[in-house]
């Protein structure tokens, strides 16, 4: 008699995790984020809904590791690395290419329902809207802070300018056109953003 090899929980675990993931994205992409419930997630991804609860305490907490996840797969398929934007020495160079990379990524039929659903939902929903801004923006805004910073300390941005705002002359123009329908976004338009944020901070 030849034993099986015992069950791999670990791959296990891991196909649960992705399953409930996808579940979580495509349900709030469908009916919104108050109606997605964990029971209608576990559902979904053919979980019990324990297997949440014993890795997350909450559906905000699922949607947004959901959401990091996305994004990390977003960038590895893009051939960027998650968490830092390029320092080729050349600013306008590097912010076009990350915000081209961000574009695509709001594009992408996979993140642009249930992004939406979930930015509706913060502007309503005070707690979830906080735990958005914490988990997932303000990380990705730090980004900008650090390639800005390094490029004041070669000279290529007035010592005097606030990071911090600055990166906002550029993704705050870009999220609200995403976000109310205003006009295109395309790589033409965060170029342009670009020249134009860079024109107002560059030393005089």
């Amino acid at each position: 008699m030849v034993d099986k090899p015992a069950p791999d929980a670990t791959r296990r675990s891991e196909r649960s995790r992705r399953a409930i993931y996808d579940a979580a994205l495509a349900l709030v992409a469908e009916i919104g984020y108050p109606r997605t419930t964990v029971e209608g997630i576990a559902a979904r991804a053919g979980v019990g809904k324990q297997t949440i609860y014993r890795w997350w305490p909450s559906k905000a907490d699922v949607l947004l590791e959901a959401f990091l996840d996305l994004a990390e797969e977003a960038a590895r398929e893009a051939g960027h690395q998650p968490y830092e934007i390029p320092d080729t020495g050349d600013l306008a160079a590097d912010l076009k290419a990350v915000l081209r990379a961000t574009v695509d990524e709001l594009l992408d039929p996979r993140f642009d329902a249930p992004s939406r659903a979930l930015a509706a939902e913060g502007l309503v929903n005070e707690e979830l809207g906080r735990r958005f801004v914490a988990h997932l923006l303000e990380p990705q805004l730090q980004l900008y802070v650090r390639r800005l910073r390094a490029a004041q300390e070669r000279g290529a941005v007035r010592p005097e300018v606030d990071p911090r705002i600055a990166l906002e002359l550029f993704v705050s123009p870009l999220a609200q056109r995403w976000l109310q329908h205003t006009g295109p976004i395309t790589h033409a338009y965060t170029d342009t953003l670009v020249d134009y944020a860079l024109y107002g901070i560059a030393p005089r």
